[in-house]
């Protein structure tokens, strides 16, 4: 071997050597103790050679990137592609499988290890496998940790798990280096069962849905799909697929394909809106494999629920239910009660078969009614049930669609951020305000709402006090919609509850709670507990006793929050 190449292959073992410095700098036995689902950080490698230069980084290759040329005017490289493939490569797999086994720490290196080279050559570019390494002992290890953390925590669990051990089990059980031939059926059932544990917390749910969804999206995208298609991406960046007429999918239905078809439900309902192509794009390559239930799914749904009650039509109305995209879509014909009744029991019908709960409506109507209440979306669920809410015969039914809508911890789909709400919250509204016989309704609700994620309870509790007024009837629903509206309400009614008779009846409704939430109470209505303090000295006789045993209450040093 000339002495050209041979400098150049210690540069490059030399710029390995530099790598593994860098990488085991870190503390790789302290990251792996966080969870048993980890043997190892890292599991990939890239030697990158051109125009002389050499470096080594853990950066993926994109094989989707066109390949690079030499253009005219540049210097042409010194190597060629068969002295990389036959002299270079062979060198560089023996020294860097050396250094794999006297790695100092053996959590540095992952149980499988990839180390690819990209080398710029006389013939343009040329990017190669270097070595494939599995540590057999590492593999098994996993192996076990996995087996015992989906039966003590899943199968046996009972309580919220770790984002962070679903974003480990989530890739393990789509890496078909663990798992050969994969179960889709157990592992969906695996990630139904964390997000069924976890959902609790909106934050940690979406964080562990997020794991869940993008180890599906790489599996899909970077296994299953380049099985069957040639990829490559356009001038977007966005991925064009082509299919390949050699290879056919056994079993268009069962297998990989619902897994295919599981990740683009999941991307479509819950990921951001700019990611929903992504997942429609997955459905149609699902369609191009011959997957009749894909096709069944842009149409019509998943085909869980019968015709009759994904679809209805008569004289009135036209209701169709598509519950993978979670949306309904009404077509008012006719602007009547009849319409509205129809359509509310078709929803009704809907929830009761286990329809998502977090979905939104379509409403083609040319009636645009909306709540009275500050701070809601201007969205078509919001308009249907303003709508229907004008026909106060229909106003049982509403309750009705309210109680089998309403669940902790679920929002409609056309709503976010500050204007999320829970389902059935546009019917509870509206029926508050209309009649008093709804307070209990109104008390149910908020017993549900989840305060951390959900604020438009205040809009509607300020509504309802300028409805109602502050009075012995109002008092019990105001004192529970206050315990449920967030620190940013404030209404305007601190004269009104100094009146004696609404302290007292005040102090009989916050009697036995926790000292933090009368303090909640307090804060919404005076401005905080000193300021109500304030009040009280400068009262006198009955007035001031009562306003300062309020204070009493409200002190948040009985109790700790």
């Amino acid at each position: 071997m000339d002495s050209m190449l041979e400098d150049l292959i210690n540069e490059m073992k030399q710029a390995i050597v530099q790598w593994f410095e860098f990488i085991g700098d870190k503390d790789a036995e302290q990251i792996v103790k966080r969870t048993p689902l980890q043997v190892g950080i890292h599991d990939y490698g890239l030697l990158e050679y051109a125009k002389g230069r050499v470096s080594v980084t853990d950066t993926e290759l994109d094989f989707l990137s066109p390949k690079v040329t030499t253009r005219l005017g540049e210097p042409a490289e010194l190597l060629s592609e068969e002295q990389v493939r036959e002299q270079i490569v062979p060198r560089l797999a023996a020294f860097m499988q050396q250094q794999l086994d006297s790695l100092p720490s053996p959590a540095i290196i992952d149980y499988k290890f990839s180390f690819w080279g990209k080398f710029r050559v006389h013939e343009g570019e040329v990017t190669l496998p270097i070595l494939q390494h599995i540590d057999e002992a590492k593999k098994e290890q996993l192996l076990n940790a996995i087996a015992s953390y989906i039966q003590t925590k899943l199968d046996d669990g009972k309580y919220p798990t770790k984002p962070l051990e679903t974003f480990f089990l989530s890739r393990h059980l789509l890496d078909e280096s663990l798992f050969p031939d994969p179960d889709a059926g157990r592992i969906i059932s695996v990630f139904e069962h964390i997000l069924e544990l976890n959902k609790g917390k909106k934050e940690r749910l979406a964080e562990h849905r997020s794991n869940i969804v993008r180890a599906l999206r790489n599996w899909v995208e970077e296994t299953f799909l380049p099985r069957y298609f040639e990829t490559r991406k356009d001038e977007w960046r966005q991925t064009e697929y082509t299919r390949k007429t050699d290879i056919q999918l056994e079993d268009t239905e069962q297998g990989p394909i619902e897994l295919l078809l599981y990740a683009a439900v999941s991307i479509i309902k819950y990921e951001p809106s700019y990611s929903k192509s992504t997942g429609l794009a997955f459905l149609e390559r699902a369609v191009e494999l011959g997957s009749a239930r894909a096709s069944r799914f842009l149409k019509e749904g998943s085909g869980t629920f019968a015709k009759e009650d994904v679809h209805f039509r008569n004289e009135f109305v036209e209701c169709m239910a598509n519950d993978v995209f979670s949306t309904v879509t009404i077509t008012m014909k006719q602007e009547a009660e009849e319409s509205y009744a129809r359509a509310l029991r078709f929803i009704c019908r809907l929830l009761q078969q286990g329809f998502p709960k977090n979905y939104q409506i379509k409403l083609k109507s040319g009636v645009k009614q909306f709540l009275p209440i500050k701070g809601l979306a201007k969205s078509g669920t919001h308009r249907f049930f303003a709508n229907a809410m004008e026909y106060p015969k229909l106003h049982p039914l509403l309750e009705e669609y309210a109680r089998e809508a309403m669940e902790e911890f679920e929002w409609y789909a056309d709503t976010e951020d500050e204007k999320s709400c829970m389902p059935g919250s546009y019917a509870v509204f509206g029926l508050g305000l209309a009649d008093r016989s709804y307070f209990a309704l109104v008390e149910d609700y908020m017993k549900l709402v989840d305060d951390e994620h959900q604020s438009v309870q205040n809009g509607f509790t300020t509504a309802f006090v300028e409805q109602y007024g502050v009075n012995a009837e109002t008092i019990p629903t105001l004192v529970t919609c206050l315990l449920h509206s967030t620190e940013a309400i404030k209404l305007k009614i601190k004269p009104a509850m100094e009146e004696e008779t609404n302290t007292r009846l005040l102090l009989d409704q916050v009697s036995g709670l926790q000292p933090y939430k009368v303090e909640h109470i307090v804060y919404a209505i005076w401005g905080g507990v000193e300021k109500l303090r304030a009040v009280a000295a400068k009262a006198k006789g009955e007035k001031a006793a009562l306003l300062t045993e309020l204070v009493q209450a409200a002190s948040s040093k009985k109790s700790q929050r």
